[in-house]
């Protein structure tokens, strides 16, 4: 089969298509997928460069995100033919992942797929897709309904923040986006943004242990010193939701938010939680929190584009969701 393949030569990570062998079931409870579709996510391409926070084991095949047909299983659950998806766990770390034609991973990963969906649509959404809408769900599980305040969203031109100002808009919510891309303005009010601020007009640099409070819940993405000063803003008893470091791994603070206004900071983890819970998330993104923006926010790319599309992520240019067809 064809698959994507990192490779380390000496000092160098080297990536490629390659002809590598197409897996099958060898232990009980295992699934082998025919791929149809994948994506691209920023922990892939921290992987094609060999990050070892992400990927220690090569040669090694990218791609945390699959959906396809069951080709093969030692499932008592999965039958052959059954629509399914995986995200997170493992795979695409250290376990092989989605960039390929076929894909083995343990029946415990496996979802199935909505009936309202289809393979593409599902892996447009992908892990971006499943973490914001788990953010989404703990403003909302926190009582922090649309008519409660103003959310802000962090990184709002990347995956997760495209598709959380989408559902919250949806959602019937007023959205802040936060960017640092002036020239997608227009693209973040089409999508369902009320106000976009301009991260040079975000305050970042502030010594005020407080600000003014003007949202009621933050989506943040990026972490850092935008984390940081978003935590000063919100108002008394807001939730924050925290899924992601491309601004900084660090957070700098301090008490305040929390003890004089009661904030809220929530982590949000899409690869090892319960797969009830990320069942339960793909069931409401197929119904209620369906969006009809994901035509605006996804690029169809093939295995062979997948090494230039991960040069513009790791670079900071890319806007919306990567979608990679497979099969």
């Amino acid at each position: 089969m064809q698959a994507f393949v990192v490779e380390k030569r000496d000092d160098e990570f080297v990536s490629s298509i390659q002809e590598v062998k197409k897996p099958i079931c060898e232990n009980e409870n295992e699934v082998v997928i025919k791929v149809s579709y994948s994506s691209l996510n920023y922990k892939d391409a921290l992987s094609s460069i060999g990050n070892p926070g992400v990927t220690k084991t090569f040669p090694h095949i990218t791609g945390i995100d699959v959906a396809g047909i069951v080709a093969e299983s030692t499932s008592n659950i999965f039958k052959v033919g059954e629509r399914v998806l995986v995200t997170g766990y493992d795979m695409g770390m250290n376990t092989h992942g989605g960039h390929a034609e076929y894909v083995k991973v343990p029946a415990p990963w496996v979802a199935r797929i909505p009936d309202a969906m289809s393979e593409k649509e599902i892996m447009t959404l992908g892990t971006a897709g499943l973490t914001a809408a788990l953010s989404v769900n703990e403003l909302r599980q926190n009582g922090i309904k649309s008519e409660t305040g103003e959310i802000l969203v962090t990184g709002a031109t990347g995956g997760v923040g495209s598709i959380a100002v989408s559902i919250l808009r949806k959602m019937g919510y007023t959205v802040t986006a936060l960017t640092g891309k002036k020239e997608k303005i227009d693209f973040l009010k089409r999508i369902g943004a009320n106000e976009v601020i301009v991260r040079d007009e975000f305050d970042i640099e502030t010594n005020r242990p407080l600000m003014s409070e003007k949202y009621a819940g933050v989506i943040d993405t990026v972490g850092g010193s935008i984390l940081a000063t978003s935590l000063k803003q919100v108002k008394y008893d807001g939730v924050v939701t925290c899924c992601g470091l491309t601004s900084s791994h660090e957070l700098n603070t301090n008490v305040f938010p929390f003890i004089l206004r009661g904030v809220r900071l929530i982590g949000i983890d899409s690869v090892e939680c319960k797969l009830e819970k990320k069942q339960a998330a793909w069931e409401k993104l197929a119904s209620k929190w369906r969006i009809d923006t994901l035509k605006n926010i996804t690029t169809e790319i093939s295995l062979e584009e997948i090494k230039s599309a991960y040069e513009k992520i790791l670079s900071g240019n890319v806007v919306g969701r990567y979608v990679v067809k497979i099969g």
